[in-house]
C-alpha cells in the first residue's frame, strides 16, 4: 500500500507532502516533507513538536507521533506546478504508542469504534455554507458580497458562479463526491454539498472543503468565510448535518414503515438524545461567540428544541421520507455552523444520540405546522419547547454539566476546548464594539 501511493505521488508530479492534523478548534496544522520522505513516513510516522498546538501537549510531554492515514492522500489542485504538493491526514500518537487522548480525529474514531461493535455505522451528510467577499477598504475590514445573486439563482455571467464550478471540480479532482452547489439566500452566500459518508470520511471532507474554499477564493481576489454571521441583518451560515445509522447489511436503522413518520424505535431515541443534550452540544457545534448571532429567530436558524417533519424552524428536521425510500430516512440537526470542529462536533451528536438510545428516552411530539418563531413564551412553555443557549457562556456552563459529551471528549479535549472558549469570551466581553459607541458615546 505504502509504495502505491509513493508510486501516485511520483505520477502526480508531487513534490512535497502535507501531513495534516486539527487542534481542537479545528484550526489545520501541517508538517511537510519532501516525497522523497514519504515512503519512510507512511511506514515509520513522523515526529514533531506538539507543545505550541492548542490543545495537545505541555513543553515536557511535546514529543509526538504523526501516522498518516493512507486512504487520505490528495493532491492540492491549487498549489503549483513546480511546486506540487499533496496532503494526507493522520492521526497522533504518543512515544509509546498509544494514541493520543488530544487528537480531536482521535475522539471521533473512538466513538465510531464503540457502534461498529455493535455493526452499526453513523453516517453524515454535512451541508456547509459560506461567503464569498470582496475586500472594502484596508484587509479584513468591513468585506462586502461578491455578487447580488439570492437562493438558486441563476446568471450565465455570474462571476460568483465561475467561481463556484472552480471550487466544485477542485474537490471532485480531491475525492469528495460533489452533489450540488447553490447560491444560499443571502448576498454572496453559497453551499456545496458532498454526498454522505461514514462520519470520519465526511469530517475529513469538512476540512477539505473548507481550506480548499479559502485557497481558491483567494487565488480570485475573494475572501471565503465561514464565520456564522459575517453581515449583520441577512442571514447567517449553518452548517446542516443529515444523520443516520445503518447496520451491516446496509440497512437503515432509523427506517420503520409500520410508523406514522417511518420512524423506527432507534431513530426516535437518537433524537430524544440530541434535544436531551442541546444546550450543551451547542457549545461544541456552535463553538464561537459569533455563533450565537447567528441563532436568533428571523433568520431561518433554528432556535427552539425540538423536532419536526415539515417545519424548518425546528431544531432537528426529518426530511419528507416514505416507505419507497427507506435509506432517505434520516435526522437533520439544523443548529452546527461550519466554524466547528467537525471530528468533535460529529462525535459529540452521536454521543448524544446514542444516549439517548442506550437510555431509553420518549421522544416529544414532533412540531408540524406550526411557525415556532411566532409563538409565545406561555405556548413554547405549554409544548414544553425550550432555547437554545444564547451565548458562547451560557452553552458553555450547559457543557460544565454533560457528563456524557465531557466523557466523550475525554479529560484532555475537554479542558482545552473550554479553557480556549472561555478565552476567547473573556476577550469578546471586555472589547468595546463600534455599536457600544454609536449607541454610548453621546447618550450616556
Amino acid at each position: 500500500m505504502a509504495n502505491e501511493i509513493v508510486k501516485r505521488a511520483h505520477a502526480d508530479g508531487v513534490r512535497f507532502i502535507c501531513l495534516q492534523f486539527t487542534d481542537v478548534t479545528g484550526t489545520v496544522k501541517s508538517v511537510d516533507i519532501p516525497v522523497n520522505r514519504l515512503e519512510s513516513a507512511l511506514e515509520e510516522g513522523v515526529w514533531f513538536d506538539g507543545s505550541s498546538v492548542e490543545g495537545f501537549a505541555r513543553i515536557q510531554e511535546s514529543d509526538m507521533r504523526l501516522v498518516p492515514d493512507r486512504d487520505t492522500y490528495a493532491v492540492l489542485p491549487w498549489s503549483q506546478e513546480e511546486r506540487k504538493r499533496a496532503r494526507i491526514f493522520c492521526d497522533i500518537y504518543l512515544p509509546g504508542g498509544k494514541p493520543f487522548p488530544g487528537d480531536p480525529r482521535g475522539v471521533l474514531k473512538r466513538i465510531l469504534a464503540k457502534i461498529e461493535s455493535k455493526g452499526w455505522r453513523y453516517n453524515v451528510g454535512a451541508e456547509p455554507e459560506f461567503f464569498l467577499l470582496k475586500r472594502n477598504g484596508p484587509e479584513n475590514i468591513h468585506p462586502v458580497p461578491h455578487d447580488v445573486g439570492g437562493y438558486f439563482d441563476f446568471s450565465a455571467s455570474d462571476e460568483a458562479q465561475r467561481v463556484r464550478t472552480e471550487l466544485m471540480l477542485a474537490l471532485s479532482s480531491m475525492g469528495l463526491e460533489v452533489e450540488m452547489g447553490h447560491h444560499e439566500v443571502a448576498l454572496g452566500q453559497h453551499e456545496i454539498d458532498f454526498r454522505f459518508s461514514d462520519a470520519l470520511r465526511a469530517a475529513d471532507n469538512v476540512v477539505t472543503l473548507k481550506y480548499t474554499i479559502r485557497a481558491l477564493a483567494a487565488k480570485n481576489g475573494l475572501v471565503a468565510t465561514f464565520m456564522p454571521k459575517p453581515i449583520f441583518g441577512i442571514n447567517g451560515s449553518g452548517m446542516h448535518t443529515h444523520q443516520s445509522i445503518i447496520d451491516e447489511g446496509g440497512t437503515n436503522l432509523f427506517f420503520d414503515d409500520r410508523d406514522e413518520y417511518f420512524l423506527s424505535e432507534i431513530a426516535y431515541g437518537f433524537i430524544a438524545g440530541q434535544i436531551d443534550h442541546a444546550a450543551a452540544l451547542a457549545a461544541v457545534v456552535a463553538p464561537t461567540v459569533n455563533s450565537y448571532k447567528r441563532i436568533v429567530p428571523g433568520y431561518e436558524a433554528p432556535v427552539y428544541v425540538c423536532w419536526a417533519q415539515i417545519n424548518r424552524s425546528a431544531m432537528i428536521r426529518i426530511p419528507s421520507n416514505t416507505s419507497e425510500r427507506p435509506m432517505s430516512t434520516r435526522a437533520e440537526l439544523r443548529f452546527p455552523d461550519p466554524s466547528c470542529n467537525p471530528y468533535l462536533a460529529f462525535a459529540t451528536m452521536l454521543a448524544a444520540g446514542l444516549d439517548g438510545i442506550e437510555r431509553g428516552l420518549d421522544c416529544p411530539p414532533p412540531v408540524n405546522n406550526l411557525n415556532i418563531y411566532e409563538m409565545t413564551d406561555e405556548e413554547l412553555s405549554e409544548k414544553g419547547i425550550e432555547q437554545l443557549p444564547g451565548s458562547l457562556a451560557e452553552a458553555l456552563r450547559e457543557l460544565e454539566g454533560d457528563r456524557v459529551l465531557q466523557g466523550t471528549l475525554g479529560e484532555e479535549i475537554y479542558e482545552a476546548f473550554t479553557r480556549a472558549k472561555w478565552a476567547e469570551w473573556d476577550e469578546y466581553r471586555t472589547r468595546v464594539m463600534d455599536w457600544e459607541i454609536e449607541y454610548y458615546l453621546e447618550t450616556a
